[in-house]
């Protein structure tokens, strides 16, 4: 099965190539995609869930960059399977980024498909609905990391954001709006005006991001005797997750 598919986004090449280039933004942007792991800068292993009619599969998808003309051209190759539904499939994809007279980006995939196994067997206007439908999700989740990335935010805060009274402050912090911020504070209900560790560092270097909706993730973590608050924007979920794997490792 081929398929090929445009869109145009508001953003230049060089910022959409980056989105494009980045798994945890990708996480996000793909319907049914579950998580991705880096193996090196072109190789990724991902869990991605797909339904077809009445079949849903898990596959494990290995992905990797075969040819990248920075920020125009890529081209990856993968291969996946799921033997509890006896399927496989086979891609290669080619995706094709013009700058636009307004400054905005036309985006251009091409890919083809080999699907094996039981959901093969579906016909191919059946396979190309669902890809389609896929296609517009990923367009519309693309469209929204692009605007909240481009929203105006504040300036990054520093490692750890004070409280300004002990003890109760983490529960009644509110985090600016975007951004990644944490309350820092031992048992005894004295802020730590330095991160414990590293943990904290790389919890802290996920996105500085406007929540469409406001609304975001509060996290605490107790390390010792030092507990830690964390705010995340909820449309960087899938980041979030990533992060604490990271630091809790």
């Amino acid at each position: 099965m081929e398929i090929e598919q445009v869109m145009t986004v508001a953003a230049p090449p060089a910022r959409v190539w980056e989105l494009l280039l980045d798994p945890n933004v990708m996480g996000g942007c793909v319907p049914g995609m579950k998580s991705i792991e880096v193996i090196s800068p072109t190789e990724y292993l991902a869990v991605m869930h797909v339904k077809i009619s009445f079949i849903s599969a898990k596959f494990r998808l290995k992905t990797k960059i075969v040819e990248q003309r920075e920020p125009h051209y890529l081209r990856s190759e993968g291969t996946g399977e799921d033997t509890s539904v006896a399927s496989s499939l086979k891609q290669q994809s080619e995706i094709f980024l013009t700058e636009l007279p307004d400054g905005g980006t036309e985006l251009k995939m091409k890919v083809k498909v080999d699907v094996l196994g039981r959901l093969g067997s579906f016909g191919l206007s059946v396979m190309k609905t669902k890809a389609d439908r896929m296609w517009e999700e990923f367009g519309q989740n693309l469209a929204a990391q692009l605007k909240a990335g481009s929203a105006d935010t504040p300036a990054p805060a520093s490692a750890h954001t004070l409280a300004a009274a002990p003890a109760p402050a983490p529960a009644a912090s509110t985090p600016a709006p975007g951004a990644v911020t944490a309350v820092v504070v031992d048992d005894a209900g004295s802020v730590t005006e330095a991160a414990p560790d590293g943990w904290l560092s790389r919890l802290l270097s996920g996105p500085r991001r406007a929540p469409a909706n406001g609304r975001s993730i509060r996290i605490e973590i107790k390390r010792a005797d030092v507990t830690v608050t964390v705010h995340w924007p909820l449309e960087a979920a899938s980041e979030c997750a990533a992060m604490l794997r990271e630091a809790l490792r």
